[in-house]
């Protein structure tokens, strides 16, 4: 049982599992936040150039009664197709989808900055012949286009 456990710690603490907690954790709340965006700040001005609609409240009822309000139709148990509720999530998923887009390019644009400053210049893999100013290879002995011999 004792190896048991310590199989357990060994995995519970080993990095990518707490780096994969931490981000569930900070994916959790940035999706509160987005909702929060969309629900308070974005939605009210969609509804401003919709003519008001209040996408909270568009529903049908699936038994045929109607009722003003998603609150009144749940009240009364009735089944019913929440579409507006569908339309805030998809807003919120493209919102959320655009900003890890940018995040995740923010991200790599800084590794690779990061990669190129720590990089050591490339070593030259040409070099001019001294009698015709061509670009030949490093190594050549000969220049294959005015056929001189190089000495170096």
């Amino acid at each position: 049982m004792s190896k048991l456990m310590k199989e357990f710690k060994e995995f519970a603490i080993k990095g990518n599992m707490l780096d994969m907690a931490v981000g569930m954790i900070i994916g959790a709340a940035f999706k509160d936040l987005v909702s929060s965006v969309v629900n308070n700040l974005i939605m009210p001005v969609v509804s401003l150039f919709t003519g008001k609609l209040d996408f909270s409240n568009m529903f049908i009822s699936l038994n045929g009664e109607h009722y003003t309000t998603l609150a009144q139709a749940q009240e009364a148990a009735a089944p019913t197709l929440n579409y507006g509720l569908f339309i805030t999530s998809v807003i919120n998923f493209v919102i959320m989808a655009f900003v890890i887009f940018m995040m995740v390019k923010w991200v790599n644009k800084v590794r690779t900055g990061l990669e190129h400053k720590n990089e050591a210049p490339a070593a030259p893999t040409e070099k001019t012949c001294p009698y015709c100013k061509s670009k030949i290879d490093i190594n050549a002995t000969r220049c294959p286009h005015c056929t001189s011999e190089l000495t170096e």
